[in-house]
């Protein structure tokens, strides 16, 4: 049983949160989800408008087995919040796998944690979400980069072939396809597959 926290921030992307939570939370016996706010028991509002209650607060969170950070309008103050970046940075760096879905990549970026890593984004915002980070490798044409232990999406629904491979990555293929079988998925397996890369002039 992997522990998998969420971090959410005002301005988050709903498909970004719940796209990975529908596959991890199917396999009920390997992932456990936890959802975290700048407050226990707070309401966290999407970019839709849905509010989401945060079952930890931020300050009093133990660092789960996976961290998972999404994208949003909301990244774009977060990128520039310090407390907010140095408390990401203490918390995420000892899980076992760091990740982001669409511009979260730009928020692990700014805080420290993708340095001497290789990353993508959301390639409507990459040229936005490469400003940040000093030492970033960002791949232009992905649909996810996996380096190490960390795990980087693209924009939105990339997520879900993200957790797709990642649950594959630690699971194994039969697993990772009765998921994908059970919630109706099809599954772009190819990380390189990136036609959105060209439709915005990144390649």
């Amino acid at each position: 049983m992997r522990r998998v926290g969420i971090v959410l921030f005002e301005g988050f992307e709903l498909l970004d949160v719940f796209g990975p939570v529908e596959l991890l939370g199917t396999a009920t016996d390997l992932f456990e989800i936890e959802y975290l706010g700048p407050a226990a028991g707070g309401l966290v509002r999407s970019s839709q408008g849905a509010q989401i209650a945060a079952q930890q607060g931020d300050a009093d969170a133990t660092t789960p087995d996976i961290v998972l950070v999404p994208g949003g309008m909301g990244t774009r103050g977060l990128v520039g919040d310090r407390a907010f970046l140095a408390w990401l940075r203490e918390f995420a760096a000892p899980a076992e796998i760091v990740s982001s879905v669409c511009t979260g990549s730009a928020v692990l970026a700014a805080a420290g944690l993708l340095e001497g890593y290789r990353a993508t984004s959301n390639k409507n915002a990459f040229a936005w979400a490469t400003t940040h980070g000093d030492d970033v490798t960002w791949v232009p044409e992905a649909r996810w980069v996996e380096d190490r232990n960390r795990w980087t999406s693209s924009g939105v629904a990339a997520g879900m072939d993200m957790t797709a491979a990642l649950i594959r990555h630690l699971h194994g293929e039969r697993v990772a396809d009765d998921v994908a079988t059970l919630v109706e998925l099809e599954v772009h397996m190819d990380s390189g597959w990136d036609p959105f890369a060209r439709r915005h002039g990144l390649v």
